[in-house]
């Protein structure tokens, strides 16, 4: 079949059969397909790279439930490895895609995360993912290290080559107390902070539907003023926040003047780390210095919660120099993420994804074209 139509059937959905199945790397065994969602959740706590990007809930809203595969990596009969896995693929093709984001999840809590576990990992997930389905699998660690560093050295030892550029971020580490948090803020910005400590603002907590509803409220009035594109889909963080255990719904806070939402920040605590999501300030928020009030709050948040960081979310320095400098203010260190990598035995599933991509991508830009032509035709 033309390659054409692979790409196509790539968005129907991969029916797998309910079975448990058990394979074995260097005598090392790993499953796969084995746990719920609870026991997923309950093994995610157990792990310090874990984040938002490896829970069932968001894979199951970004891709669907049918598409998830879930392994497990033993070692000594310890559990040293997971990672939830995105497959997608033809319903009848033995070709497509596994694509773990953030993962896999390697540094087990009070462990010693040796580099071999992570060696151990990778080599279990390519077995299962690379060899036995014939897919090609992209994975992308929850890892910072400098280039060319041992997670690194590992991936391509395994055979794995990076795709993409690394996410760059500030990463402010939270191993100090709050009052020497505080002190090493840039001083502009310790200034804005005491500005908003001083005017008449409220902060409105927790992980309510109503209080992302306030959320989306100041976000599209936002997304009107500044006019810019985003790949980022609140909506689908919505049926996340939705979805998520109760322990790990997404951290929302509200400022508030005079009763009226202003502002709004959405984080995730989950792992040894919280990131920074959302965000949106309307013209009254700017002035009220809301976000700066915000910030600091999401900071007691995690010094409370134990994390050891607060990765703020990527920078663009060139594209978008005010966030960068708003989040250079809080001291953080710049790191670049492991980045992407992947890995494949099967020519014909390299070739066929490389294909659906270039199609989809070609599809967005026709709409995105269309969309312009009729801007300017009612603009007339």
């Amino acid at each position: 079949m033309p390659l054409i139509v692979l790409a196509l059937l790539w968005e129907l959905p991969v029916i797998r059969p309910f079975s448990m199945k058990k394979s074995c790397v260097s005598c090392h065994p790993y499953e796969v397909d084995r746990v719920r969602s609870d026991e997923w959740y309950e093994l995610l706590q157990t792990f310090e790279d874990a984040s938002i990007y490896q829970t069932w809930s968001y894979g199951k809203v970004r891709w669907g439930e049918r598409r998830l595969s879930h392994i497990v990596c033993k070692q000594d009969g310890e559990i040293v490895g997971i990672a939830q896995v995105a497959v997608v693929k033809p319903p009848v093709f033995n070709i497509g895609i596994a694509y773990a984001p953030w993962g896999p999840l390697w540094k087990r809590k009070e462990a010693s995360n040796r580099i071999e576990r992570f060696q151990h990992v990778i080599a279990c997930m390519k077995q299962e993912y690379a060899v036995r389905r014939g897919l090609l699998l992209r994975i992308a660690p929850n890892h910072f290290e400098p280039e060319e560093g041992p997670a690194i050295s590992v991936l391509r030892e395994a055979g794995f080559e990076r795709k993409a550029v690394p996410y760059r971020t500030l990463r402010l580490d939270l191993g100090c107390s709050l009052e020497d948090l505080r002190k090493k803020l840039d001083q502009k910005w310790r200034n804005q902070l005491n500005r908003a400590e001083k005017n008449d603002l409220r902060l409105v907590e927790g992980t309510d539907p109503e209080l992302y509803k306030k959320f989306l409220f100041i976000y599209h009035q936002m997304m009107e003023r500044k006019k810019f594109e985003t790949g980022v889909d609140v909506s689908e963080f919505q049926k996340i926040q939705e979805d998520l255990p109760d322990r790990m719904k997404m951290k929302i806070i509200v400022c508030e003047v005079d009763g009226e939402p202003v502002s709004a920040l959405i984080g995730s605590i989950i792992g040894n780390s919280g990131i920074y999501l959302l965000g949106a300030t309307s013209d009254e928020g700017m002035k009220t210095k809301g976000s700066y009030l915000q910030q600091w709050r999401m900071i007691q948040h995690l010094k409370s919660a134990g994390s050891t960081y607060y990765d703020l979310g990527g920078i663009d320095p060139e594209n978008n120099p005010g966030v960068f400098h708003f989040k250079a203010g809080l001291s953080g260190k710049e790191v670049s993420h492991i980045g992407l990598f992947e890995a494949c035995d099967n020519r014909v599933s390299s070739r066929a994804v490389r294909v659906a991509e270039k199609v989809k991508s070609l599809q967005k830009e026709l709409a995105k074209s269309l969309s312009q032509n009729d801007e300017r035709r009612y603009a007339k």
